[in-house]
Order: structure tokens, then sequence, then C-alpha cells
């Protein structure tokens, strides 16, 4: 906790859509803030995230949006990574997003001046109980999702990268509206309480490397 205190403070980006935007909830309450929060609370020197992150955005808006910020290698220690839901909701060539993705991890750890020691990815969640998935009749969402998250997965275990899968975790809980905003599709506070909940201590645990 001592070596925590005496850090510079501790650069975070955060990288995404409409999950790590906060899509209908306060900016508080999005779970990169919800984040910082908490390690701040353990003694980590966190500044308030800088997010790049559009509701809708699918890799390759992600991508061009990052070029367009022209940030200089090492600029941030902590940086996450979440996109790949809007891909699949449009269903864009899987192929595309494949090299999409790996572009993007790329372009994370190049951001880190912690390198792979400084960037988590986060899988993508199940919306597929939630009462605008049922009322759509969406079908095959769930099966479709876990391809994604299988490459996700695959991908941060090849560059070495923590990987913290939701699928499992927020699917029941979109079942229950008081875990989804009020589109009844997009997570309220509550449930990414629930998130960070499941990977805060191993955000730390990546922190004390640092």
């Amino acid at each position: 906790m001592s070596q925590a205190f005496s850090q510079e403070p501790i650069r975070y980006l955060a990288l995404g859509d409409s999950y790590t935007l906060g899509e209908k909830v306060a900016k508080a309450e999005s779970w990169p803030y919800q984040l910082t929060a908490y390690l701040n609370s353990e003694g980590y020197a966190v500044q308030d995230p800088e997010i790049i992150a559009v509701t809708g955005w699918r890799t390759d808006e992600l991508r061009d949006s990052i070029v367009s910020q022209n940030y200089r290698p090492d600029s941030f220690d902590l940086v996450s990574l979440l996109i790949g839901v809007n891909n699949q909701y449009q269903n864009k060539p899987f192929k595309k997003f494949k090299t999409e993705f790996e572009d993007l991890v790329q372009t994370a750890i190049s951001l880190s001046a912690q390198d792979e020691k400084g960037v988590f990815i986060v899988g993508i969640p199940d919306y597929s109980l939630s009462e605008f998935a049922q009322e759509e009749n969406f079908k095959n969402v769930s099966s479709r999702l876990k391809r994604y998250n299988r490459y996700i997965e695959k991908i941060s275990q090849r560059y070495g990268l923590a990987y913290y899968p939701l699928q499992k975790l927020s699917r029941p809980l979109h079942r229950e509206k008081a875990m989804l905003a009020e589109d009844l599709l997009h997570p309220s506070g509550e449930q990414y309480r629930v998130w960070v909940e499941s990977f805060k201590e191993h955000v730390v645990e990546q922190l004390k490397r640092f």
C-alpha cells in the first residue's frame, strides 16, 4: 500500500463502445469510473479515465478514432479494451473483426508505458436475455457472442494480456430490470458495479506489477 501512495498518478485510457461509455447512466456509474474510484480507495492515485468510446462503434470506428487522436506511444499506464458487440449486432464479417481487434490490441499495448502489463481486455457481455432483445426476437445472439469472446480470449492469451470475461456473468443479469438502464438493453450502474466487482482485485494485482 505504501508503494502505491508513492507512485506518480496513474494515467488510464478506456477504449470501447456504449458499454465503456456507460450509455444511459451517469458518468460516475460507468464501469471505468467505478473501477477508478475503487483503485483510488485502495491508495492508487489513478486519474479520471480518458474514454474513447461512442455508442454503436465497431472495431473499425474505434480504430479510426484512436488514430485521429495522434497519441504518442506510452501515453498511458493502464489501458482497457472492450469492443465487438456492434460488429456482431450489425452482422459484419467476423474475419474483419478478427483483424481489426488484433490491431486494437497492438495499439493498446503501444499506448501503455507498462506494455502488456498495463493492458486488460474485457469480454463482450451477453444482452440476449434483455427485454429489448426478447422483443426484437434476436436469434442465436449468445452463440455468436461466444464466438467473439473465444477469439478475444485467444488473442489476449497470445499477447499475454489480462482477460476478464463477462458473458456468463452478464447473461442472467439482463433478465433483471434493476440491472438495466432505461432502454432495457444497456446495463445500469448497478450492473456495472457487479462487473467491476468481478475483476477489480485482478486489476489491483496488475498495478502492483507497475
